[in-house]
């Protein structure tokens, strides 16, 4: 199941959604970020181009994923996991860029460090639950399981 968030850099949403438990940043946002420019779109469709001229595979990496817009609709959007975000970032002359790595290294932290206690904590709570009833099944016969 895919999740939606926005995160904040320097008063710009970066739309990012985590997508095969992995975070995806919306790649026009990111360029919007870091460059100062009216439309971030079109900026991000040149660069893809360049891109793709110069043989990058940091293009092909990029998925189209559905993230909501301005509108409230959804639409596939180009999307980068954090590598990916890294390796464009490296194509794009912005004196924010390092600012932005380091933004971006931090919000990753905070969610991998997030997504591993809550899954370490649900695995923990799964093993107490099975052991606990596993010994007391000789006492009151068989025990069902029944998860949401």
């Amino acid at each position: 199941m895919d999740t939606e968030k926005v995160a904040i850099f320097k008063s710009k949403e970066i739309r990012r959604i985590v997508h095969n438990n992995e975070w995806w940043f919306s790649v026009a946002d990111v360029c919007g970020a870091l460059v100062q420019s009216t439309d971030a779109g079109a900026y991000w469709r040149k660069l893809k181009q360049r891109l793709n001229e110069e043989g990058s595979q940091v293009v092909t990496n990029c998925h189209g994923l559905k993230l909501i817009a301005s509108d409230g609709k959804y639409y596939l959007t180009d999307c980068a996991n954090t590598e990916g975000i890294f390796r464009i970032i490296q194509s794009i002359p912005s004196p924010k860029a390092e600012p932005f790595k380091r933004w971006l290294a931090e919000v990753g932290y905070r969610a991998t460090t997030y997504c591993y206690s809550y899954h370490c904590l649900q695995s923990q709570f799964y093993a107490s639950y099975f052991t606990y009833f596993s010994g007391i099944k000789g006492v009151f016969g068989k025990v069902e399981f029944h998860f949401l």
